[in-house]
């Protein structure tokens, strides 16, 4: 459980400073998908349901991401990763990030 909760703790600092940048930019939300792939494969690992990581990483998503529209797409992407069976970050992020 610690390493849960400092994993989410580490992607959240991280995602808190792109949040700092323009809103909704192209690399905001490029690096939006790649911490949607790194956090999905992480609680894939730790074994979280996927109704878990959908509601921790829709969190994420909401928090860093203005546009609705932008929202919206980077739920879809997220959604695919989540029901992907691959756990490999760099799978994810090739897959739906691009």
């Amino acid at each position: 459980m610690k390493k849960t909760l400092i994993g989410i703790l580490s992607i959240s600092i991280f995602a808190l400073a792109f949040a700092n940048t323009s809103p909704d930019s192209s690399e905001l939300i490029s690096q939006q998908c790649k911490l949607s792939a790194e956090t999905v494969a992480m609680l894939k690992g730790l074994q979280y349901g996927n109704s878990s990581i959908r509601k921790d990483v829709g969190g994420l998503i909401k928090t860093n991401l203005q546009a609705p529209e932008n929202r919206e797409r980077a739920q879809k992407a997220m959604n695919r990763m989540v029901d992907d069976q691959s756990r490999d970050i760099s799978t994810l992020e090739h897959k739906y990030c691009s």
